[in-house]
């Protein structure tokens, strides 16, 4: 072959490459969301059923979009992602503070409160005195030798955490001395890593009650007892004297221990640093956020839209998330 012709099929090679390259370029999947794109999320296990319903509706809305929801203790979440290094877009927690404590500012520069809860005493039809429980005898139908009851593991859930920060609340409340450890000491067979994980022991009476979130109970249509004010979490006007109780948690480095203070149930989300598809993950939280359209959802799994909510984190956000949150103080 002459040295012409090389030439000539070189160029002609190398035109064919830069074409395949520009047409790459030019793909849509390049420049709109919607178009084989996927989405990894890491959420409590109280968010299952809602983003469940969330994420259906905003792949509708979105044809060819992949969501993968996975579902742990928020502690869990976020030990996947500083630890493991897990691949993640949007972590979203039973807790707020998990984001400032385990991935701020190393792997998210942002926190948003997005929705409320409180904490409740489930069981069923069949479970042992059913009949009788209510305010003031909870813990004395739990502390019967008959009587089995569940709650997820503190260094893994903060539905974990939050049923002891119940019982030292309760020990002040009703003036039961004693009554933290007489709860913590009993039934610990039956903890587990997240609260969902005691819905089958609950439904199958192998458990009769479970300290849990009032949302659960409502998505699965569970029976359960209402706590007072001073006691469930809820009420933003007791922070005062949910902060007089609190529990120590493991640190974000082996052998380091956090101390978390009580205070009202609020949920956070953020966007990974390193997130696959950050693109996609600001469209899902902006559907998520609005209470017309994820909010709406939430809300009908009684798990109450807390947005606007103030944040440490504000000027951080990215300017579009912005009508989401509130200013809060520098830290």
């Amino acid at each position: 072959m002459s040295r012409t012709a090389k030439i000539v099929l070189t160029l002609a090679a190398l035109s064919s490459l830069g074409l395949v390259w520009l047409i790459a370029q030019d793909s849509p999947s390049n420049h709109s969301v919607g178009e084989s794109e996927q989405l990894i999320i890491f959420n409590a296990g109280s968010l299952a059923v809602p983003f469940k319903e969330i994420s259906e509706e905003f792949k509708a809305r979105h044809p060819g979009v992949k969501i993968i929801l996975e579902a742990a203790g928020s502690r869990i979440c976020a030990r996947k992602i500083a630890d493991l290094k897990r691949p993640c877009d949007v972590m979203a927690s039973a807790d707020y503070t998990v984001i400032d404590n385990l991935l701020i500012p190393e792997y998210a520069d942002w926190n948003i409160k997005f929705a409320s809860n409180e904490m409740v005493i489930v069981y069923v039809e069949n479970s042992k005195r059913a009949n009788n429980i209510n305010k003031e005898n909870w813990f004395d139908i739990l502390l019967q030798k008959d009587v089995a009851f569940g709650r997820s593991d503190p260094n893994s859930d903060p539905c974990g955490y939050r049923a002891l920060l119940v019982t030292i609340l309760a020990e002040k409340f009703y003036n039961r001395p004693g009554l933290v450890e007489s709860i913590k000491s009993k039934d610990q067979q039956y903890i587990r890593p997240k609260e969902v994980d005691l819905l089958a022991l609950l439904e199958t009476g192998v458990i009769d009650y479970i300290f849990i979130y009032r949302s659960v109970a409502v998505q699965h249509n569970l029976k359960y007892l209402v706590l007072p004010d001073e006691i469930n979490l809820k009420k933003a006007d007791l922070s005062d004297f949910y902060k007089s109780a609190s529990v120590s948690l493991t640190g974000k480095q082996p052998g380091t221990f956090i101390t978390k203070a009580g205070e009202p149930i609020i949920y956070g989300i953020t966007i990974l640093k390193n997130a696959p598809n950050r693109k996609l993950a600001m469209a899902f939280l902006t559907f998520l956020l609005d209470a017309d359209s994820g909010g709406a959802i939430l809300e009908k799994n009684g798990q109450s839209l807390a947005v606007p909510s103030t944040t440490e984190t504000f000027n951080k956000l990215p300017e579009s998330l912005k009508i989401f949150a509130l200013p809060g103080s520098v830290k």
